[in-house]
């Protein structure tokens, strides 16, 4: 019986072994992560001694589908000249911008907690309007992109309670016009970093962000015109953001936020005259609405070099500045509570870049200076109906290239009316659907092309739309 088995047991012997060879070959392979895969079929409490105490999901998001036309009846790409702080109101040009954060918490026993951050974006920046031939694009414009992923870990016990670390891709310390929309903080790219809170509840950070200036192309779609600069010789040239920063300092009846970033770009660059590094700062007081009920946050920034974008707004387009660049930036924004029916956000913003290299030669010699005012009143009609005004208006200066105009210095106007159908008729209150008419104008007719109207030879424009949004 022996004899008879033995050949049994060497040919399962052989078997088994060429399998787990060729299980072994096939995960280095696909480049599988074995440890991974060992520790899926670990049990839970071989895996580790610390309790899990509480695992979950959260989700939130944003959404907005902006339903407009020019009085031809024709959806169009132009913001309106928002994003230059020349104009205000509902005039993105995402037809269907959508936005989830998905976020997995877990809390041990030991006192550590970890998050496991996903951004998922869809269609910003895409003003066409789809139907549904079955895949939608041939291009790769605002297509389904995951915008962050990483995982912060806090309360480590050799950091302390109220210590954070975190690494991945992040958009970190962000900061928008209430009207405008505009972020002027931010850092976005890859990185790390590690914050603490103190006994006092200020909160003190530092961070390493970086980005290359060339992904995606590096391709600016909001002026093709005027592409990021890319070294002669196609390598990369990756920048860097080495961020400071210290939170929620109580003075003067509110709280100060200090922010310092320091960058540098790898040592490739395209001209003599490009930013190799820079420098910038904010100082940003938060408080009620200028002593009265409701919110401002007001922010006085400075950028030299690659840090010349508001200071403090660091990312892909960091790439794209001289040497001798540098800006001032101020902003205060919030909205006050009248009474029981009245609230009016409202914004004022003003920012002086020099020595950019964005005019029509190119050349690096324009100094510009905007300046933006803009209020947004609102009555609550019920719980469920609010009116809603917006008004701005905006000035523009540019010395050394007037960039095609008659002046030099160019007025911009616009006026929006919307009814406010929503859940909560309160200024933030979301979900709602906003039909609205908005009028923009310029007192130059040559600067009416750079803010997207499209009535030529005209030097304003109506739009109508009804825009569809959400916050969760």
């Amino acid at each position: 019986m022996k004899f008879t088995l033995m050949p049994i047991a060497a040919a399962l012997l052989a078997a088994f072994t060429s399998t787990t060879v060729l299980a072994e070959e096939t995960v280095e392979t696909n480049n599988v992560n074995a440890d991974a895969i060992a520790a899926e079929n670990m049990a839970v409490d071989q895996q580790t001694a610390v309790e899990m105490l509480t695992d979950g999901w959260e989700v939130s998001g944003y959404g907005s589908m902006n339903y407009r036309s020019n009085t031809d009846f024709q959806s169009f790409d132009s913001e309106l000249g928002k994003p230059d702080y020349r104009s205000a109101g509902t005039s993105g040009k995402s037809a269907n911008q959508v936005e989830f954060v998905v976020k997995k918490k877990t809390a041990f026993s030991n006192g550590v907690k970890s998050d496991f951050v996903v951004r998922a974006e869809y269609g910003n920046g895409d003003s066409y309007y789809y139907s549904s031939p079955g895949a939608e694009k041939t291009n790769t414009v605002a297509q389904f992109e995951i915008k962050e992923a990483y995982v912060a870990l806090a309360n480590l016990p050799y950091f302390g309670e109220g210590t954070e670390i975190w690494a991945g891709r992040r958009y970190f310390n962000r900061a928008a016009g209430i009207l405008t929309g505009e972020f002027w903080k931010q850092s976005s790219g890859m990185g790390a970093g590690f914050e603490t809170t103190l006994s006092n509840e200020n909160k003190m950070g530092i961070a390493v962000i970086s980005a290359d200036p060339e992904a995606g192309n590096g391709i600016n779609w909001a002026n093709p015109d005027f592409q990021p600069a890319r070294p002669i010789d196609g390598k990369r040239s990756t920048v860097h953001s080495l961020d400071l920063y210290y939170y929620n300092v109580k003075a003067l009846g509110g709280s100060f936020d200090f922010d310092t970033k320091i960058m540098k770009r790898a040592d490739e660059v395209l001209t003599k005259d490009q930013a190799k590094d820079g420098y910038g700062f904010a100082v940003t007081y938060n408080r009620d609405y200028y002593g009265l009920d409701g919110w401002t946050q007001t922010a006085l920034a400075y950028g030299h070099g690659m840090a010349s974008n508001r200071g403090v707004n660091f990312g892909q387009w960091s790439g794209d500045w001289l040497k001798d660049s540098e800006s001032w930036f101020a902003t205060s924004y919030g909205v006050l509570n009248i009474n029981d029916r009245w609230q009016m956000g409202s914004e004022l913003t003003y920012w002086a870049p020099q020595d950019m290299n964005w005019g029509a030669t190119g050349n690096g010699k324009d100094k510009v200076t905007r300046f933006i005012a803009a209020v947004r009143p609102t009555y609550k009609v019920n719980n469920n109906f609010r009116l809603e005004m917006t008004g701005s208006y905006a000035v523009e200066k540019v010395n050394g290239n007037n960039w095609g105009r008659e002046d030099n210095a160019t007025d911009f106007y616009s006026l929006e009316l919307a009814p406010v159908f929503t859940v909560n008729a309160d200024y933030f209150g979301r979900p709602q659907i906003k039909p609205y008419v908005t009028w923009v104008a310029t007192s130059d007719v040559k600067a009416a092309d750079a803010i997207g109207i499209t009535d030529k030879n005209k030097k304003d424009q109506f739009v109508f739309g009804i825009q569809a949004e959400v916050w969760f």
